[in-house]
């Protein structure tokens, strides 16, 4: 693909914005880490006969977790203060 074409495809990103850019990066990676949560029990069952592995992963979990109740906490403030 050419520069020109290039330019052309993406010439108009970001001209609409549903969304300022802190909220946009707050629900994309809440997204993120309620995709990896919903992974993290079956990377749990793919440990099985391996304790430390499976350790690891559940606290990956626990983890995510907690950082997903923060974000979660985060953006309805966000929402109740109208600067959604």
């Amino acid at each position: 693909m050419s520069l020109k074409t290039y330019q052309k495809e993406v010439e108009h990103l970001g001209e609409s914005q549903g969304v300022k850019d802190h909220d946009h990066d707050m629900i994309h990676d809440l997204s993120r880490r309620l995709d990896a949560l919903w992974r993290d029990d079956q990377y749990i069952a793919n440990g099985e006969g391996y304790e430390s592995v499976q350790a690891f992963w559940r606290k990956v979990k626990e983890q995510e977790k907690e950082n997903i109740v923060e974000l979660k906490k985060l953006l309805s403030e966000h929402i109740k203060l109208g600067d959604f």
